[in-house]
């Protein structure tokens, strides 16, 4: 029985460039039906991330064009992680094999047919992988190179220059569903899902229009997410810096015992204030960092919904009928 295959798009302001998108989208699935590698009832899945732009018209306006494309509409802007994890959710009902890929035309949507063979071998979860990042500045890729490193150092796994376009399996979809964390980072939460995994190759390139909607403060936000939500390892380092300055503290202790009976002492006001804007600055940087995990606790506590769809596509609604 061929795969139904649904290709996840989260979508945000995007009235600039879904219009060139989407048609190439679309080519792509009608060529693997046409070859018999999937099935007809499968789709280009958008999701709306509470766009204040046309993004959505454009979608309703496409879905009445063709059966094949067809989208949800969130209720206001939950973020590209939480807009991904919804059209994924919500899909995985629908379809058997999701590839969840940015609607920008930067990731090769070619790469998809290496997914679906390494689908039909028995991988549950194929992830799409850049072979290099010469595309990007210099400073972009030091930055993902040393961030790689430090998920590593602190027991994060995670699949170096990996992003979000990665083939998902209706039982690993399942399998993430009991994932029920707020604060996502879905590029570590997937490699904790398990089952046979495997990795495609593909050269990204150049935006196709519009200009990218993940600036510097919003990379920092999601490599903070990423390391704090993932790995208890910077509590741990606050344990052992701890441990460090006290022992510090006391060597200095000491010195000064044995230099006061040495008449050695010297009075330096300059130097006391250094140790002591030291050590001041090294608690704040450590209650900050554990700030960081209460807040996140705060948020789980709260138990909120991580998506609300405020809107369906008619060929969406149609679907869900015949499935109730």
């Amino acid at each position: 029985m061929k795969p139904k295959l649904y290709l996840v798009i989260p979508c945000y302001n995007e009235e600039a460039v879904l219009p060139k998108t989407a048609p190439t989208f679309l080519a792509k699935l009608l060529d693997l039906i046409a070859a018999g590698e999937i099935s007809d009832d499968s789709r280009v899945f958008f999701v709306n991330d509470g766009s204040k732009d046309t993004t959505w018209e454009i979608i309703k306006a496409l879905a009445s064009e063709d059966k094949h494309y067809s989208g949800i509409s969130l209720s206001r802007n939950m973020g590209h992680q939480n807009a991904l994890l919804g059209g994924l959710l919500e899909a995985k009902e629908l379809c058997d094999v999701t590839v969840s890929i940015d609607c920008d035309g930067q990731d090769d949507i070619n790469a998809v047919d290496s997914m679906l063979e390494k689908y039909k071998e028995g991988c549950e979860i194929v992830y799409g992988v850049r072979n290099s990042r010469e595309s990007v500045t210099a400073f972009k890729r030091g930055s993902a190179h040393l961030f790689y490193k430090f998920l590593e150092k602190l027991g994060v796994e995670s699949v170096y220059n990996h992003a979000d376009y990665r083939l998902m399996s209706k039982r690993a979809l399942e399998a993430l569903a009991e994932f029920k964390e707020v604060n996502l980072y879905l590029r570590g939460m997937v490699t904790l899902v398990g089952f046979k995994t495997a990795s495609v190759y593909y050269s990204r390139t150049e935006r196709v229009a519009g200009q990218s909607h993940y600036p510097l403060k919003k990379m920092l936000k999601l490599a903070l997410n990423g390391i704090t939500s993932l790995s208890v390892k910077p509590i741990h380092l606050i344990t052992a810096l701890g441990f460090i300055v006290m022992a510090l503290s006391l060597l200095g202790i000491i010195w000064s015992v044995v230099a006061y009976f040495l008449n050695a002492t010297v009075a330096g006001w300059s130097s006391i204030i250094a140790i002591i804007c030291f050590f001041g600055g090294a608690q704040i940087l450590c209650i900050g960092v554990i700030g960081e995990y209460i807040g996140k606790m705060y948020m789980e506590v709260k138990a909120r919904p991580r998506y609300i769809v405020a809107d369906k596509t008619a060929t969406i609604k149609s679907v869900s009928n015949r499935n109730e």
